[in-house]
């Protein structure tokens, strides 16, 4: 029985785009798609007014999930969706629903006026506590979107996939996190393009001070322990092009500029086992909220 990608689905135009983006993820994994829409009962209120009575409300919460399914099966004929309707808290329902699911693909929507995207409470909730990958997906995101410009640069669907982009930190670097990027540049024929940034020592004003500057020997050291990192992952998956890039500055804003070019954005999150509070990383955090291109938050120890 093949696994499954689970959507998160509410009828908005940011859902709307992560069901196609999971579609087009199953296609390239083999994997079927499911569209869970959390359905809450229409307050006293509402239900007792005469144009939206409880019937007519649950009509209508039906009514999003089938249709979405059925646009979906048009647009990618290979693929198997089902639909899931369940009550309750969205963020607790999803979570369980994906309990054995490869994947968990929620939308975002872009901030009018504002730069980025808004993550809003149940995707935050969810990529916190999540313990399978959380795909994040923009509104208006499409199938071009991850791909190269043709000769007339113009994105096009028929070009190959851009590069997927991965976070790492090399001096706690994950095995999930770095499989999980190398497993869908391998899916999409795609450039690897691994960050890696970093700080200059505090001692650093006091050596230029005395005459001596080591940034350039601090910078080698840094690439070298990402060429050491990234070793036996090229062994690994020697048909998967890596480009390393190793520069000082902030991570988030580095991994920000670079999802302008890319196809996907990996970032970590660590488990944190407090029963209190939502913990999402900085860096993660503002990769979530300002990343253009969809962004896989993958959890590990």
């Amino acid at each position: 029985m093949p696994g499954m990608i689970i959507v998160g689905l509410d009828g908005s135009i940011e859902s709307r785009a992560a069901a196609d983006w999971a579609a087009r993820e199953a296609s390239l994994r083999g994997l079927t798609v499911r569209l869970v829409h959390v359905w809450q009962p229409a307050p006293d209120p509402m239900a007792q007014a005469p144009l939206l009575g409880a019937e007519t409300h649950q009509h209508w919460t039906e009514r999003i999930p089938r249709e979405a399914a059925q646009g979906l099966r048009l647009r990618h004929p290979g693929v198997e969706v089902s639909t899931e309707q369940r009550s309750g808290t969205p963020a607790d329902v999803l979570l369980d629903a994906a309990r054995d699911a490869e994947l968990l693909v929620l939308g975002s929507r872009a901030l009018s006026g504002i730069g980025g995207f808004l993550v809003g409470s149940v995707g935050q909730s969810v990529a916190a506590r999540a313990e399978v990958p959380v795909v994040l997906v923009r509104a208006g995101e499409q199938a071009a979107d991850e791909h190269l410009k043709d000769a007339a640069g113009i994105p096009s669907a028929a070009t190959g996939f851009r590069p997927v982009v991965l976070g790492l930190d090399t001096s706690s670097p994950d095995d999930q996190v770095i499989s999980f990027a190398f497993e869908e540049a391998l899916r999409r024929t795609a450039t690897l393009a691994v960050v890696h940034s970093w700080n200059l020592p505090s001692y650093y004003a006091y050596t230029v001070a005395g005459g001596y500057d080591p940034r350039e020997d601090i910078a080698r050291a840094q690439a070298g322990a990402l060429t050491e990192v990234l070793l036996p992952w090229r062994e690994k998956y020697p048909e998967v092009k890596v480009e390393e890039m190793s520069r000082t500055g902030s991570p988030a804003s580095h991994l920000i500029d670079a999802s302008h070019e890319a196809a996907l954005v990996v970032v970590g999150r660590r488990v944190r086992r407090s029963p209190f509070g939502v913990h999402i990383g900085s860096v993660t955090h503002a990769v979530m909220h300002h990343a253009t291109a969809p962004v896989a938050v993958v959890a590990h120890e």
